[in-house]
């Protein structure tokens, strides 16, 4: 578990107030990818070296991914003869989506055109964030089991 994701989460900590969508311009590299379960306990939720990028152009325009490191290889080189436990090993252990993003009132504002999970196309994602220097950290909206993910990042040289 991240001491720090915990401390953040817990304490409730208020987002950064001066940043503004140029501070977010940038290409970003996952850090943590974590969920905090309805009981408080914090979680990796894309295994313990999780891998992802996040790149935010000046205009808005954004597009994510997320993969857990430690996702099987599939036994065939054809991605079509792939197994079922090959194909829900390889959804549930990545997560992308792209599309535009605004800030309004201290919140991320995703505006998601496209998602390897269709049911977020189309739809608008509010998370609550801090940025302090080259570190961006998001709560996620809570999933149906009441666990909100929270993705850190640091930004790229």
């Amino acid at each position: 578990m991240n001491k720090q994701i915990a401390a953040m989460v817990l304490a409730g900590a208020a987002p950064a107030v001066h940043a503004s969508l140029p501070d977010l311009a940038g290409t970003w590299t996952l850090v943590a990818a974590d969920v905090q379960r309805p009981d408080g306990s914090i979680e990796r939720d894309y295994g313990a070296a999780p891998k992802g990028r996040l790149c935010i152009d000046a205009q808005g325009r954004y597009t994510l991914q997320i993969f857990k490191a430690e996702r099987p290889r599939f036994a065939s080189p054809d991605k079509a003869a792939g197994t079922g436990d090959e194909f829900r090993a390889a959804v549930l252990g990545s997560s992308t989506h792209y599309g535009t993003v605004a800030m309004d009132g201290g919140q991320l504002v995703f505006h998601i055109e496209a998602a390897s999970f269709p049911n977020w196309e189309g739809t608008v994602q509010r998370r609550s964030f801090e940025l302090h220097g080259d570190e961006l950290r998001y709560r996620v909206p809570a999933r149906p089991d009441g666990g909100i993910p929270i993705s850190v990042w640091r930004r790229m040289p």
